[in-house]
């Protein structure tokens, strides 16, 4: 189904993947992309994380100069000492990227977060720093 805004569809193993990370916890992160092919644009799966990857492996699949999406399943232990885990959705900006491609995603994010039903916290970042392990702790609590 398009997007209203941005002419995008959305894949449907984006919303499947989504799911079997919430529901089964099949994996820790999924990396989403706008694809173009045939004049017409779509997010699809780019990157699916096994769920014993970290965080770091995660970062690792950001590209430094172009935006994505990206969903990951944060799991942490609270002062109480209860073991918790909190989805995130990242919308990767990169100040490198175009800013035809910034433009693009930024019209696109409100109906492809629709989608994924269930994303707990949502996080913005344009450099690495705005993403850290630290800010996505703090932000999980």
């Amino acid at each position: 189904m398009a997007n209203a805004a941005s002419g995008i569809a959305v894949h449907d193993d984006c919303k499947q993947r989504f799911l079997e990370l919430k529901a089964k916890r099949t994996f820790r992160f999924v990396v989403y992309k706008i694809e173009e092919k045939d004049k017409q644009k779509q997010i699809i799966v780019e990157k699916l994380g096994e769920p014993a990857e970290s965080y770091e492996d995660f970062t690792s699949n950001l590209p430094a100069d172009e935006c994505r999406y990206a969903i990951y399943d944060f799991d942490f232990v609270t002062a109480e000492n209860c073991q918790k885990s909190k989805i995130f959705f990242i919308h990767w900006s990169p100040d490198t990227a175009r800013v035809r491609t910034k433009m693009i995603y930024a019209s696109s994010k409100e109906r492809f977060k629709r989608e994924l039903d269930g994303i707990q916290v949502e996080l913005q970042a344009t450099d690495p720093t705005e993403m850290d392990l630290d800010v996505i702790r703090s932000r999980a609590v």
